[in-house]
Protein backbone atom coordinates (compact mmCIF):
# COMPACT_ATOMS: atom_id res chain seq x y z
CA UNK A 1 0.00 0.00 0.00
CA UNK A 2 0.72 3.37 -0.63
CA UNK A 3 2.23 5.49 2.25
CA UNK A 4 -0.37 8.37 1.82
CA UNK A 5 -3.43 6.14 1.90
CA UNK A 6 -3.20 3.88 5.03
CA UNK A 7 -4.88 0.70 4.63
CA UNK A 8 -8.88 0.97 5.85
CA UNK A 9 -8.55 0.24 9.68
CA UNK A 10 -12.11 -0.40 11.66
CA UNK A 11 -13.27 2.75 14.24
CA UNK A 12 -14.30 1.88 17.60
CA UNK A 13 -15.27 4.29 19.59
CA UNK A 14 -15.77 3.88 23.60
CA UNK A 15 -19.08 5.18 25.22
CA UNK A 16 -18.81 4.61 29.06
CA UNK A 17 -21.78 3.44 30.51
CA UNK A 18 -22.35 5.63 34.08
CA UNK A 19 -24.39 2.46 35.43
CA UNK A 20 -21.85 -0.41 35.16
CA UNK A 21 -18.85 2.00 35.34
CA UNK A 22 -17.63 -0.23 32.31
CA UNK A 23 -16.82 0.66 28.86
CA UNK A 24 -18.78 -0.49 26.10
CA UNK A 25 -16.94 -0.42 22.28
CA UNK A 26 -19.37 1.36 19.91
CA UNK A 27 -18.60 1.22 15.84
CA UNK A 28 -19.40 4.18 13.78
CA UNK A 29 -22.22 2.53 12.26
CA UNK A 30 -23.83 1.90 15.72
CA UNK A 31 -23.79 4.90 16.92
CA UNK A 32 -25.47 6.37 13.44
CA UNK A 33 -27.95 3.60 13.61
CA UNK A 34 -28.79 5.16 17.66
CA UNK A 35 -28.90 8.30 15.98
CA UNK A 36 -31.41 7.62 13.22
CA UNK A 37 -33.25 6.09 15.81
CA UNK A 38 -33.13 8.81 18.35
CA UNK A 39 -34.03 11.05 15.22
CA UNK A 40 -37.14 8.32 14.74
CA UNK A 41 -38.34 8.96 17.78
CA UNK A 42 -38.47 12.62 18.03
CA UNK A 43 -40.46 12.90 14.83
CA UNK A 44 -43.46 10.60 15.96
CA UNK A 45 -43.52 12.97 19.09
CA UNK A 46 -43.30 16.70 17.50
CA UNK A 47 -46.56 17.95 16.75
CA UNK A 48 -47.16 18.35 13.01
CA UNK A 49 -46.84 21.67 11.26
CA UNK A 50 -49.76 24.21 11.18
CA UNK A 51 -49.92 24.18 7.29
CA UNK A 52 -50.84 19.94 7.50
CA UNK A 53 -52.68 20.29 10.67
CA UNK A 54 -55.45 22.43 9.65
CA UNK A 55 -58.12 19.47 9.52
CA UNK A 56 -57.14 19.94 13.31
CA UNK A 57 -58.95 23.23 14.07
CA UNK A 58 -61.96 21.56 12.27
CA UNK A 59 -62.35 18.92 14.35
CA UNK A 60 -62.05 20.95 17.46
CA UNK A 61 -65.03 23.31 15.66
CA UNK A 62 -66.56 20.12 15.76
CA UNK A 63 -66.29 19.48 19.07
CA UNK A 64 -67.53 22.78 20.49
CA UNK A 65 -70.59 22.31 18.29
CA UNK A 66 -71.32 19.00 19.64
CA UNK A 67 -71.46 20.79 23.10
CA UNK A 68 -73.69 23.42 21.56
CA UNK A 69 -75.94 21.08 20.03
CA UNK A 70 -75.87 18.66 23.43
CA UNK A 71 -76.79 21.98 25.49
CA UNK A 72 -79.90 22.79 22.97
CA UNK A 73 -81.19 19.48 23.27
CA UNK A 74 -80.25 18.07 20.16
CA UNK A 75 -78.97 14.63 19.68
CA UNK A 76 -77.48 12.92 16.47
CA UNK A 77 -79.71 10.93 14.42
CA UNK A 78 -78.76 9.18 11.13
CA UNK A 79 -80.51 6.91 9.02
CA UNK A 80 -80.59 5.46 5.62
CA UNK A 81 -82.77 6.65 2.75
CA UNK A 82 -83.14 6.34 -0.80
CA UNK A 83 -80.95 7.89 -3.27
CA UNK A 84 -83.65 9.87 -4.92
CA UNK A 85 -85.39 10.63 -1.54
CA UNK A 86 -82.24 12.25 -0.40
CA UNK A 87 -81.94 14.15 -3.99
CA UNK A 88 -85.42 15.99 -3.17
CA UNK A 89 -84.77 16.46 0.74
CA UNK A 90 -81.30 18.12 -0.20
CA UNK A 91 -83.59 20.34 -3.04
CA UNK A 92 -85.99 21.32 -0.52
CA UNK A 93 -83.65 22.49 2.26
CA UNK A 94 -81.25 24.41 -0.24
CA UNK A 95 -84.13 26.75 -0.18
CA UNK A 96 -85.65 26.17 3.92
CA UNK A 97 -84.19 28.32 6.19
CA UNK A 98 -82.64 25.18 8.49
CA UNK A 99 -81.22 23.48 6.18
CA UNK A 100 -81.15 19.71 5.97
CA UNK A 101 -81.90 19.83 10.05
CA UNK A 102 -84.09 22.17 10.24
CA UNK A 103 -86.68 20.69 7.08
CA UNK A 104 -86.43 16.83 8.71
CA UNK A 105 -87.35 18.43 11.78
CA UNK A 106 -90.44 20.15 10.40
CA UNK A 107 -91.36 17.39 8.24
CA UNK A 108 -91.24 15.09 10.92
CA UNK A 109 -93.18 17.36 13.41
CA UNK A 110 -95.92 17.48 10.78
CA UNK A 111 -96.47 13.78 10.12
CA UNK A 112 -96.15 13.05 13.84
CA UNK A 113 -98.79 15.51 14.70
CA UNK A 114 -100.93 14.27 11.67
CA UNK A 115 -100.66 10.70 12.61
CA UNK A 116 -103.92 9.72 15.11
CA UNK A 117 -102.92 8.84 18.57
CA UNK A 118 -104.32 5.65 18.24
CA UNK A 119 -101.64 4.28 15.81
CA UNK A 120 -98.43 5.64 17.87
CA UNK A 121 -97.11 2.75 19.65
Amino acid sequence: MNAEHPSPVALTIEASQPKLGQTMSMKKTDLEKNKAKKIAGAMKTALVPDRFAQSAAASTDKRERRTRDAAAGLVPFACKLPAELLKRLNERAAAHEGGVNGLVAQILEKSLAAEPAHQRS
